[in-house]
């Protein structure tokens, strides 16, 4: 059977989708089992209280990072997320740096994004006519907690989300800051668009780990010194996400879900 009997299932209404280094974040937790029409998600997902509220929590890649950014369900942990009555999603994630605007260390929610991606589902849209308003991509209500909750968080800019796993080669990196683009990252594509057609709020939290290779002189971009960038301000992030989590507004009436309101979907929202 497709789905979960909810009378007898953890809900929640926010939801926190772990990137590299952030394999676990609600403790106390009951993890639950999730079927979904896409297959699996990454891990089950950890049902508990963050800030005093009911938070559902799955690590993207797996709780052993087995899942590379093109391989992961994102289909499955968006849809997972929602029939577990989830409404906001936040997402943690490291990323490169392509401005001078922004140097390692920084944290940022930017305000527009790039998909460059090629191999992944990007919607649950398999058969009719749903054209879901992605313009502005990210939620403002969970940027602005974001801000409140660190205001050393900064706002705006655009990621492009590339396909990985590579890094970008110089080139590539070049031109995409030549285009004014601020982060360069590899997980952040499909889930905006999934959680847009979904009707939940969704707004990533980067961690500028690195400049990318074409950006800074050096060697280029060294998956160890990312992890390490991250493991270093992962307490940080971990504050950061759950003082949010405590000043998030209510979501109704956000036009993250109103764009759906009086239309006929072609596919089902659990």
């Amino acid at each position: 059977m497709t789905g979960l009997d909810t009378g007898q299932t953890p809900r929640a209404e926010v939801g926190v989708i772990g990137g590299t280094g952030l394999y676990e974040f609600v403790s106390d937790a009951e993890e639950v089992t999730v079927e979904t029409p896409y297959g699996d998600p990454s891990a089950p997902i950890t049902v508990g209280t963050v800030a005093g509220r009911p938070v559902a929590f799955v690590p993207r890649h797996g709780r052993s990072h087995e899942y590379p950014p093109h391989a992961i369900p994102y289909r499955a942990n968006l849809w997972a997320l929602r029939s577990l009555g989830v409404t906001q999603v936040l997402s943690p994630s490291a990323v490169g740096g392509l401005r001078p605007e922004v140097a390692p260390g920084d944290l940022v929610t930017p305000d527009q994004m790039v998909d460059r991606t090629w191999r992944r589902i990007p919607s649950f849209v398999e058969t009719g006519a749903t054209h879901v308003p992605l313009a502005d991509p990210y939620c403002p209500r969970i940027a602005k907690a974001y801000v409140a909750s660190d205001p050393q968080v900064k706002v705006g800019g655009t990621l492009i989300i590339i396909e990985g796993p590579r890094f970008s080669t110089r080139a590539e990196s070049v031109h995409h800051a030549a285009q004014g683009w601020t982060l360069v990252g590899m997980t952040g594509a499909p889930e905006a668009a999934l959680a847009r057609e979904l009707r939940m709020c969704y707004a990533p939290l980067c961690l500028v780990t690195d400049m990318d290779a074409g950006a800074a002189e050096g060697e280029g971009v060294d998956e160890d010194d990312v992890y390490a960038l991250f493991a270093a301000n992962l307490e940080r992030m971990r504050t950061v996400l759950t003082d949010t989590i405590s000043a998030l507004p209510d979501p109704a009436g956000c036009t993250c879900s109103t764009w759906a309101e009086g239309k006929q979907l072609a596919y089902e929202i659990p």
